[in-house]
């Protein structure tokens, strides 16, 4: 069925008013559809990628070879979500002039859509699983250091926390 905003009633979970192309430090939280474990496991308070989490962090990794305006940060491929803080740069060419934009859209959105898909082709190709993530996802604008050391931490020991993850139990 098509979208009918009479009907339907969606509300955004974006900032109103907020320019997602402004530089700054984006923490994104992406998880699969239903919450299923697609990306490997945890042993020992450690994340052991199969292959599907390999794909999903080269696509991760792969984000400034497509988005030039971007710096990655921490990130964790977890068993179904992936966490990570992305930066937008402003990049001025010769003469403080900026590049020449290819049409790209350099939000956030457009940023975490081009993931997204990259991982998705790689399922469809290899696996049975059609639908790969669960609609949107999740951002939090960093505002300040002590906020983006707090959400570094919390990316890097998320591994170690798994099995207190409200997701945990119902994958197994």
């Amino acid at each position: 069925m098509k979208h009918n905003p009479k009907i339907h009633h969606r509300r955004s979970i974006r900032l109103k008013e907020y320019d997602y192309s402004k530089e700054g430090f984006y923490f994104i939280t992406i998880c699969t559809n239903h919450h299923v474990c697609l990306f490997g496991k945890i042993y020992d308070g450690k994340m052991v990628l199969n292959n599907a989490g390999n794909i999903a962090a080269e696509c991760w990794l792969d984000i400034p070879k497509h988005y030039p305006n971007t710096i990655l940060r921490e990130y964790v491929i977890m068993p179904n979500h992936v966490h990570g803080i992305i930066e937008i740069v402003a990049h001025v060419g010769a003469n403080n002039y900026s590049p020449l934009q290819n049409g790209t859209s350099k939000t956030i959105g457009a940023i975490v859509r081009g993931f997204k898909i990259g991982v998705t082709k790689w399922f469809r190709k290899n696996t049975n699983v059609h639908t790969v993530w669960q609609r949107n996802y999740y951002e939090h604008i960093i505002r300040n250091e002590q906020s983006y050391y707090k959400i570094s931490e919390y990316i890097i020991n998320n591994p170690s926390h798994w099995l207190t993850d409200k997701y945990y139990e119902q994958n197994f």
